[in-house]
């Protein structure tokens, strides 16, 4: 199976008019927004005790703005993976990310093989893998994965929230993922 002519050319990935490469007025969040390294080991560093709950973990519908993943004409269906991570029993991230099908390489055996570990540790710790730019947007309380942040967490009181994504390359499986802020982060 052959990527999409945008993912073949990572410099040419379609721009989002929606998530931008650099957040304009993100004030606490920011430092959260732009760190180009581990999620996983920003957050292990201030609180060691961080967990893992899997929220849902299989095929499921592309959003939206995640549709670029795609091959025209292609199902919109991919393997997904939604986590939260808890800093004792404080949600401060929802994590959700994307595997388009019929990509059965690494990519696909890292995901489905994590259990409750997080992904960040995985695709950091190997070298064959490489990561996009950080894109960042803000969230309304209508977006799709707003939604999500608030069934996962039972909290729906949340309302706009800030998040990052990025496209991580493993030879031909890319892997979306997109991180979700929770106000518990900024307690860190």
């Amino acid at each position: 199976m052959t990527l999409p002519h945008s993912l073949q050319h990572p410099q040419r990935m379609p721009q989002d008019l929606c998530w931008q490469l650099a957040p304009c007025a993100a004030g606490r969040y920011r430092p959260w927004l732009t760190d180009r390294g581990s999620l996983t080991e920003r957050i292990t560093a201030r609180s060691p005790g961080m967990t893992v709950k899997v929220i849902f973990q299989g095929r499921r519908r592309l959003h939206r703005d995640e549709l670029f993943l795609a091959r025209r004409g292609a199902s919109v269906m991919a393997y997904t993976r939604d986590v939260v991570l808890y800093c004792g029993a404080m949600p401060v991230v929802y994590a959700h990310s994307v595997l388009m099908p019929g990509r059965n390489g690494p990519g696909l055996r890292l995901m489905r093989g994590l259990g409750s570990m997080p992904l960040g540790a995985a695709l950091f710790t190997d070298p064959r893998i490489r990561r996009l730019k950080l894109r960042q947007q803000k969230l309304a309380p209508g977006h799709e994965l707003a939604r999500q942040a608030r069934q996962a967490t039972r909290n729906e009181a949340l309302g706009l929230l800030w998040a990052r994504r990025s496209l991580f390359i493993t030879g031909k499986s890319p892997i979306l993922v997109t991180e979700v802020f929770l106000p518990g982060v900024l307690t860190l």
